[in-house]
């Protein structure tokens, strides 16, 4: 079969041919008495060999070893071919991520695109200065797309950078929070806690929302920093919550601050002090978190916190009792 035959029913040019040829690829059986180059049938079965090797990746290098060398083994080359695609899909899956993140901000020209592709890549520099920095900026004329900002916020370790990409992404208002809810369910705890923390800072309905969904959360933490920021916008759901945390001594200062902010509320003053001497009456409750659940009583206004108070003025556990004629003592003065 002559090379032009060779070439329309393999589908490898005539020109590859040549090159398969001058390489010592494969090297036509014969030639015809006019000094034409013809293929056997087993040259034309090798051709189909090394194209079939050339799709995994190989070199022209690595097939004529593979297809020569009896010695040649094609484990440790997969292997790398395997390693070697990994990290190329790795780099052109970075590359779309990048390339969409800065058409979704909808640069109006190529100053836009380069102001967004620097901050991009001082988002990911190793230095907290250079994040926070970054974070700081992206608010302005060409901000950096809110998929970038969320990722980072999810991950950053720096206090004082995560502080910068939280108060960034709070100025998007609900820009990001359907990603940021995706964040309360990641298998990462440490995501999740960065996830509520974000929600927190974002003063929206739609965030109280999704606070209010987060104290059901399996993750204890989540429910926490979820009830603290509800407190703080008067959300009574936060309540069972906040009186747990005081229970248990985990964040009790900032929980009886954000009970006695939502006592501030004369329907829900007599609630809480009814809640947090139910707490105290229970008989497995121990002797230091009763007196913490005292202490929260006393920014809890009306009769109710009052008369608890003075009952609890004189109970067995001296710690409480002393605890309680000091708040009411306060209490009366006023």
């Amino acid at each position: 079969m002559l090379i032009g035959d060779v070439a329309r029913r393999s589908g490898v040019s005539a020109r590859m041919l040549r090159h398969y040829d001058s390489l010592g690829l494969v090297r036509p059986t014969g030639r015809t008495d006019a000094g034409y180059r013809e293929y056997s049938s087993e040259d034309i079965r090798r051709i189909f060999h090394i194209e079939s090797l050339r799709s995994l990746g190989l070199s022209l290098r690595e097939v004529r070893r593979a297809l020569d060398d009896p010695g040649f083994t094609p484990s440790e080359l997969v292997d790398d071919l395997i390693r070697q695609t990994r990290e190329r899909i790795a780099g052109e899956t970075e590359l779309l991520t990048r390339l969409r993140r800065i058409g979704a901000a909808e640069p109006a020209g190529w100053e836009d695109v380069l102001q967004i592709v620097a901050l991009l890549q001082a988002l990911e520099s190793k230095s907290a200065g250079k994040r926070q920095r970054a974070a700081l900026s992206s608010v302005e004329e060409v901000p950096v797309p809110v998929e970038a900002l969320v990722e980072a916020a999810l991950s950053e370790t720096d206090p004082n950078v995560a502080g910068a990409l939280r108060w960034a992404l709070a100025q998007l208002g609900d820009g990001g929070l359907a990603l940021l809810a995706e964040g309360l369910g990641s298998p990462a705890a440490e995501v999740r806690k960065r996830a509520v923390q974000s929600i927190a800072e974002i003063p929206n309905g739609e965030a109280t929302a999704l606070l209010q969904d987060a104290l059901a959360n399996p993750d204890i933490v989540v429910r926490r920093y979820a009830a603290l920021a509800l407190g703080a916008r008067g959300v009574a759901d936060a309540v069972p919550t906040l009186i747990d945390m005081v229970v248990e001594g985990t964040n009790d200062v900032d929980a009886a601050d954000a009970l006695s902010a939502l006592a501030s509320r004369p329907a829900l003053a007599d609630q809480i002090a009814t809640r947090l001497v139910d707490c105290l009456a229970h008989g497995t409750v121990e002797s230091s978190a009763r007196r913490r659940l005292t202490q929260a009583l006393a920014d809890i206004p009306g009769i109710t916190a009052s008369r608890a108070l003075a009952e609890l003025s004189h109970d067995e556990d001296r710690a409480v009792a002393l605890t309680a004629a000091y708040i009411l003592g306060i209490r009366n003065a006023r």
